[in-house]
């Protein structure tokens, strides 16, 4: 007789159980997943304004004006092309802010420069801001 210990093989249970466990670790970590992800686009979002803004303001201190647009920037080579917005995953949503001119500047025929970005995502992000905010 052979012992029911001998036989290869599992259960119907053990199997059961093993894909209980491995759906709830799945489910757990999916939320986990998703957060870190948002966290790493956030940062990809923060350094893109920084590094725009800090060449906005080489441009600003090289040429005693800001450029007419971001493409104004890559043309120039202060930029080898406009990054990508991590937040709508295109490059044609920045929101080019431009600068406030004078009524006088503005008779003289001045054309108002890109004098800050913001991203064109109207999301919010972990901390509660929307990211076109920032």
């Amino acid at each position: 007789m052979r012992s029911r210990y001998m036989e290869k093989g599992f259960t119907l249970i053990e199997l059961i159980i093993v894909f209980t466990l491995i759906g709830i670790l799945v489910g757990l970590g999916i939320p986990q997943y998703k957060y870190a992800v948002k966290k790493a686009n956030e940062a990809a979002l923060k350094e893109n304004l920084f590094q725009m803004r800090t060449l906005l303001q080489q441009y600003y201190t090289d040429k005693h004006k800001y450029p007419i647009s971001l493409q104004t920037l890559v043309d120039e080579k202060y930029l080898l092309k406009i990054p990508l917005d991590p937040m709508t995953k295109s490059t044609e949503t920045w929101i080019e802010i431009q600068e406030t001119l004078l009524e006088d500047d503005l008779l003289e025929g001045v054309i108002p420069g890109t004098a800050d970005v913001r991203s064109g995502s109207y999301k919010k992000a972990i901390d509660g801001t929307i990211y076109n905010t920032w």
